[in-house]
């Protein structure tokens, strides 16, 4: 049982995406992916890092704020010439995210995985969205934020995350050709949204 999650920041794929996998009793696959990654290209964890959330020097700040939570996970501090090119990078990351999804499935967050996983069978394809400023409201609530810096996180988490797939996939997360099924979660509760995904992957399934 496969479901991938793209979520816009504030849309609720944090929220959804665990309670989801519980319903579903499958693994949730999130943030454990770089050090998968790290492992199989035989780098330190920061580079994989790094390499997730950022594909250009626009998002140098967020290297400097997470490289060094490489170093928590027993990572040394990498050098420039230790840098992984970029395709071995995407093609580790998908195989991480393939043989997951093919040994124990999963719903899987972000990651281009709706790309990634096309082609698995009867595997659901979800977007999460809304209008900004409703994203950015609820960011400011559930992480009890001032607007003004949930406003900055919308800001530079979209634009990563766009950055991401646009980068190694040359495709627009908005793009709804790339799901089944897209919602709004700034007009449906979160907890409705679960519902709605679990039926649907109930349905779908053989």
């Amino acid at each position: 049982m496969v479901v991938t999650i793209s979520a816009s920041y504030g849309a609720g794929g944090a929220y959804v995406g665990p309670r989801l996998a519980e319903r579903l009793e499958v693994p949730f696959v999130d943030r454990a992916i770089p050090n998968e990654v790290a492992q199989r290209l035989a780098v330190p964890l920061a580079e994989a890092v790094r390499h997730d959330e950022s594909t250009g020097s626009v998002f140098e700040r967020f290297i400097r704020v997470l490289a060094p939570a490489g170093l928590a996970f027993g990572a040394r501090p990498f050098l420039e010439h230790e840098l992984v090119d970029d395709a071995a990078y995407r093609d580790a990351t998908e195989q991480v995210i393939r043989q997951q999804a093919e040994e124990h499935g999963g719903v899987f967050l972000g990651r281009a995985a709706a790309i990634v996983l096309k082609d698995a069978p009867r595997a659901l394809h979800v977007r999460l969205y809304g209008p900004r400023a409703l994203r950015i409201e609820r960011a400011a609530a559930m992480e009890g934020l001032p607007r003004e810096e949930a406003e900055r996180r919308l800001v530079d988490n979209d634009r990563a995350r766009e950055a991401y797939v646009h980068h190694f996939y040359g495709a627009d997360p908005d793009d709804l050709s790339l799901y089944h099924l897209a919602i709004d979660t700034t007009e449906v509760d979160l907890d409705c949204c679960v519902d709605m995904i679990a039926s649907a992957v109930e349905r779908r399934s053989p």
